[in-house]
């Protein structure tokens, strides 16, 4: 019986490519996830859209069968049954059954009260990560550099809060004195508008009309550019570390092969 569930689990976890049967399976899980969110970006749901729909959850039911009945083999702890017990409570469960529900009737009613089903839906692209290496090494990069990316955002948010209370006092008294109607008609207004300027996006909806806006939008512009920066260039270093890091255990890994023969 362990043998042929050690197969399984061979083939639907991708061990660095060394098995065909978990490229070829790997390949086809990029493609159903793929395709699984096609009908998403169609308003009309036609029965080949809903085809797909079933098609797809039904392979993801499959998948979510096959990697329970093999926890084990992926767990780090002596007593193996726990492995089972606690594998519908991982995060690559969770997204796993997260995405499939939405599909299954009896859960679909109980989603669309709450206008759940399309974004739970969105959730299967989640599952790439899993599948794709590319996605997994980003993944360990945000991981690594976790603390410094976070201090970022705590940075952009308070400049964001601060820009948005400065803008929005101080345009709308300006706006008043002048006799004139203020754009920031709120401060969720004024947030959006932080927002868009931190970010160098500026739709252009949302600006200020006194000078003295201006010149704060001109300076929110300008710090926005740094704080965006920043982060981009700690991401791109801790890849490419990752990358020749990769490289280096890919050569050792052949060197030993290569000794042992």
């Amino acid at each position: 019986m362990s043998n042929w569930r050690r197969y399984i689990y061979e083939t639907v976890e991708y061990q660095n490519g060394t098995a065909m049967r978990s490229r070829v399976y790997n390949g086809i899980m990029l493609g159903v996830i793929i395709a699984s969110v096609v009908p998403l970006a169609v308003r009309e749901q036609s029965e080949l859209m809903l085809a797909i729909d079933r098609i797809s959850v039904s392979i993801f039911i499959i998948d979510y069968i096959l990697r329970w009945i093999t926890a084990d083999f992926g767990s780090k702890r002596e007593t193996k049954w726990v492995a089972f017990l606690i594998y519908p409570f991982t995060l690559s469960a969770i997204i796993d059954m997260l995405s499939i529900l939405p599909s299954i009737v009896s859960f679909d009613k109980v989603f669309k009260v709450f206008r759940l089903t399309r974004f739970l839906k969105i959730i299967r692209l989640f599952k790439l990560f899993r599948y794709s290496k590319q996605l997994e090494l980003l993944f360990r990069v945000m991981k690594k550099e976790g603390r410094v990316l976070i201090s970022v955002l705590m940075i952009a948010m308070v400049y964001i809060v601060v820009t948005a209370l400065i803008m929005f006092n101080i345009e709308n008294e300006m706006a008043i004195d002048k006799g004139i109607e203020t754009n920031f008609q709120s401060f969720f207004d004024a947030l959006y508008w932080s927002a868009t300027t931190l970010t160098t996006v500026g739709y252009g909806d949302m600006v200020p009309i006194t000078d003295v806006g201006r010149v704060i939008s001109m300076i929110s512009a300008i710090f926005g550019v740094a704080v965006i920066a920043l982060p981009s260039g700690v991401i791109t270093a801790s890849y490419l570390d990752e990358l020749r890091e990769m490289k280096n255990k890919g050569k050792e890994s052949k060197e030993s092969v290569e000794s042992k023969e």
